[in-house]
């Protein structure tokens, strides 16, 4: 039955992710009756040059292939990332006109907040000027660690601004009780993409490698140390990743559900990672009752303690320095922007071009704002009875699945009646959320966009952290309104 659900509530995503590319002030184009009902299968997409048994995937999409090259700002494209750029072309509009529009933030908060973050993020002048000067008070305490101790509450402190050093923490449902959120402590804190990218030794592995060092050295350079010493702050830093990347799990072994299902109480997870104090870390991240913590991977915890004790603080501090400044590189001056592109676009993705600043603001605003740019786009792009049609035609679609669920030969009356009170219990979401998000105590304004950026990663995290030991909240949303995309939880 899981997959039928997901084949439907994809399918149902795809048809409103294409109802919100047309604005609502638009009248609906006349359409012609061929045009009406596409065929499945597009002969137009077909490569008869290439023969099926050959290279199916060829001989079905070869033409498309062929007239829709990748563009050089991408690393892949297709259906699903052309329609965004519709999306995004709309968006853009959106945040321009909330940019030159001066409101009352008590009266318009979703104009005021996306107005001024997409102003902050296009002030290229203030942006160049500034270079890395927001980012003092960050530095600062990491200059200022002077034992263990300091070092727990730099972790837990760069963690409260969605930088991922040394590990992972935050809420999720427990896996054997769906009705509750529990904390999740998992393997992290690595610079590359996953594990693979230290351990493999074939050569294209270790042309990443090398590629990478040379990256950190650069960022490292950037943030004004001397290119000598850069050098050698690099190499540490990839021995230590490299040490957390020895204890972590393939991304095949993160698939196990019941691997990665370890649940215990903070008692048990002290004493497998006993020089690490977990008390001291809740009271940083403002968990006041943390209760049963599903420890993702426990031999990576244990093989944590063991480079938190080990690793000198100057050592550290390097790391850290490191992984504040990579997750920032984005929203700082153009120097960081195009290395960290020239690394992380090129090398590790094959991208060929950096997006135009204004669709990497945007994206960053839909990332941090994303229900209350939402929310603008839907006034302006899904109105009330486009959503309603939406919903009509999904509950169509449930009771003709209810009706071939009945008759299925192959199933006994049990297991029917079982699918059927699956399907009944479908929670359909299409569109936008019926409640929105309240961003009211979040500041935004248009001061350094990094900033903006920051405090919209804290407000987040603290939003998830709070999650923890209450009821799962089915009615929020895990995508945004403007997303092209469908899921299934």
């Amino acid at each position: 039955m899981k997959s039928l659900v997901f084949i439907l509530v994809a399918l149902l995503g795809a048809l409103a992710s294409q109802a919100q590319t047309e604005p609502a002030a638009q009248p609906a184009p006349t359409i012609a009756p061929t045009e009406q009902n596409p065929p499945p299968l597009d002969p137009k997409n077909i490569d008869t040059s290439v023969k099926p048994q050959d290279d199916f995937y060829l001989y079905a999409n070869g033409a498309w292939l062929k007239q829709n090259p990748v563009p050089p700002e991408y690393s892949r494209w297709g259906s699903l990332e052309a329609l965004a750029e519709k999306n995004n072309d709309a968006l853009h509009k959106i945040a321009e006109k909330a940019a030159n529009t001066h409101v009352d933030a008590k009266t318009a908060p979703e104009v005021q907040k996306v107005g001024d973050f997409y102003a902050s993020g296009m002030d290229e002048k203030t942006i160049e000027a500034e270079r890395i000067k927001p980012l003092a008070e960050e530095l600062k305490r990491i200059d200022a660690i002077k034992d263990r101790a300091d070092l727990l509450k730099a972790i837990a402190n760069l963690h409260m601004i969605g930088v991922g050093a040394f590990f992972e923490f935050g809420s999720g449902p427990d896996e054997k009780d769906s009705t509750r959120e529990i904390a999740q402590a998992v393997q992290g804190g690595l610079g590359l993409p996953d594990r693979d990218y230290y351990i493999k030794t074939d050569a294209d592995s270790k042309k990443k490698r090398t590629a990478y060092i040379e990256h950190v050295t650069k960022m490292l350079t950037l943030l004004g140390e001397p290119a000598s010493k850069a050098g050698g702050d690099a190499k540490k830093i990839m021995a230590l990743e490299t040490s957390l990347a020895k204890a972590s799990r393939t991304r095949v072994e993160l698939r196990d559900p019941q691997k990665n299902y370890n649940k215990m109480s903070q008692g048990d997870l002290q004493k497998l990672t006993p020089d690490w104090n977990w008390a001291d870390y809740f009271k940083e991240v403002n968990l006041v009752e943390p209760g049963d913590i599903n420890v993702h991977q426990p031999e990576f915890f244990k093989a944590a303690n063991a480079a938190f004790t080990n690793t000198s603080i100057d050592d550290w501090k390097t790391y850290l320095r490191w992984h504040l400044i990579n997750a920032a590189a984005e929203d700082l001056s153009n120097d960081f922007v195009n290395e960290d592109f020239n690394f992380s676009g090129g090398v590790l993705r094959g991208t060929k071009k950096i997006k135009p600043r204004w669709k990497r603001v945007v994206a960053s605003t839909d990332e941090a704002l994303g229900e209350a740019l939402g929310k603008l786009y839907v006034a302006e792009y899904f109105p009330p009875e486009a959503k309603t049609r939406a919903l009509e035609m999904i509950n169509n679609l449930k009771a003709a699945l209810a009706d071939r669920i009945k008759t299925l030969d192959w199933m006994d009356e049990p297991t029917k009646r079982e699918a059927l009170k699956k399907l009944a219990a479908m929670n359909v979401k299409i569109g936008y959320p019926d409640k929105w998000r309240d961003y009211s105590l979040l500041k935004i304004d248009r001061g350094p966009y990094v900033l903006n950026t920051m405090r919209s990663a804290n407000f987040e995290v603290n939003r998830d952290i709070k999650k923890i030991g209450k009821p799962v909240d089915r009615t929020e949303w895990g995508m945004t309104p403007p997303t092209v995309n469908a899921y299934y939880n």
